[in-house]
């Protein structure tokens, strides 16, 4: 798959002018890390990277969108917050403006092993230390499959990007929210790969 059609995917949904790095190996991602200063090689040849202010999740910013999928199935309450349809709809678009016109590193990838449940995952960043996260918690798509590749869930990560609760509905500036109609995931204003 070229980045053309990756573009023009990402075109449907706001994205506008992104320099695109797509599907790239683990060394290479590894390498900008590297060379952006972004991450540093441990004695043992592992990247070590700053993920900023969270080195765990944070479970009371995570939120799912209630609509007439999840309204009567999901046990609502502290552990599964309810998000608003209409501020999520504002939220995912103010997240893809900011990470449009960026260096954007992306990834496709598999979850679940068993092709009868297996969800196409298309992965979205800012910042490449996460792609290699993902590319160990999921599995890698081939070569071959690439080119007929259609992402079923899009998942946005961008730890720059600051939510600012009294406009954007969230507790805080971070947030992770989960959209089962629309299958997108947007992760803001943490580093922390384990949000994923």
């Amino acid at each position: 798959m070229n980045n053309k059609k990756v573009n023009s995917y990402l075109s449907k949904y706001g994205f506008k002018n992104s320099c695109i790095h797509y599907q790239l190996e683990s060394s290479e991602l590894d390498a900008i890390c590297v060379e952006k200063k972004l991450g540093v090689h441990s004695d043992s040849g592992a990247l070590v990277v700053n993920t900023g202010e969270f080195t765990g999740r944070s479970p009371k910013d995570r939120y799912i969108v209630k609509d007439l999928i999840t309204k009567n199935k999901v046990w609502w309450g502290d552990i599964n917050i309810v998000f608003e349809k209409n501020n999520f709809k504002k939220l995912f678009k103010k997240i893809v403006n900011h990470i449009s016109k960026k260096e954007i590193y992306i990834t496709d990838c598999f979850a679940s092993a068993d092709p009868k449940f297996r969800l196409r995952i298309r992965l979205v960043t800012e910042v490449p230390w996460v792609n290699i996260f993902a590319m160990n918690m999921f599995i890698n798509v081939k070569q071959q499959e690439l080119d007929s590749f259609s992402p079923d869930w899009l998942i946005i990560q961008a730890p720059s990007f600051m939510a600012i609760p009294k406009i954007d509905g969230t507790r805080s500036h971070n947030f992770s929210i989960i959209n089962f109609s629309k299958k997108i995931i947007i992760i803001g204003g943490s580093g922390y790969t384990g949000e994923v």
